[in-house]
């Protein structure tokens, strides 16, 4: 359990309060569509990935399907989502699951983390929505947010991402993790974050530190 600490705590209360049922914005029924989405959703949107993969999902329902396609047949597919080696390593990476790992998506970070397109952000966010395992990925939401509520002090994803592990309850970091998005899309805006509307306001060390404390 992470030290008492009364300000974070009151801080993950009120984003308890906040965002009661919040889901992944990205849309996914199984592992394999969970890893396909994610990969696609790196320096892309969610609400485009989300245009895009009905039509992979459709065309390459499985794993074997999409491993035995070609990068050329699906970049038509994706490149909407960005890099053309987006393609490539959604193949490989079929690839390499049908043929080492018997079909499934892995589910250790150690071999999840060979496949192709996949850092530590897509492990975490693929474990924790696809099999349940506890996680914070920490993306541009993430790090802006918790660092403005001071749920961590860091000026790299790393170590935002090992402090906040050492500040949330483990078995609420998935959970968390999404508020903190959510909060971050709807409120706590990377230019102009909507302070008048946000019930963390009074607590909330950076807006406090740029309204004179008041």
């Amino acid at each position: 359990m992470p030290k008492y600490n009364p300000k974070i705590d009151k801080v993950l209360q009120t984003l308890r309060d906040m965002y009661p049922g919040v889901k992944p914005s990205l849309n996914f029924s199984n592992p394999y569509q969970t890893l396909v989405a994610t990969i696609l959703s790196a320096q892309s949107t969610d609400k485009q990935v989300n245009k895009v993969t009905p039509a992979v999902f459709r065309d390459f329902p499985t794993v074997y399907d999409m491993a035995n396609t070609t990068p050329e047949i699906l970049y038509p597919y994706v490149k909407s989502c960005g890099f053309k080696s987006k393609a490539s390593n959604l193949v490989m990476t079929a690839k390499i699951i049908v043929e080492e790992f018997d079909g499934e998506v892995p589910r250790t970070y150690e071999e999840i983390m060979t496949l192709p397109g996949v850092g530590i952000k897509t492990a975490d966010v693929v474990l924790s929505h696809a099999f349940g395992v506890p996680a914070i990925a920490v993306d541009t939401h993430v790090f802006r947010v918790s660092n403005r509520l001071k749920l961590a002090d860091a000026n790299t994803v790393e170590k935002t991402r090992e402090q906040l592990m050492e500040n949330i309850p483990k078995e609420e970091w998935s959970s968390m993790h999404l508020k903190i998005i959510h909060h971050g899309r709807e409120l706590c805006k990377a230019r102009n974050p909507l302070c008048s509307s946000c019930a963390l306001k009074d607590i909330c060390p950076h807006y406090l530190e740029n309204n004179g404390g008041n």
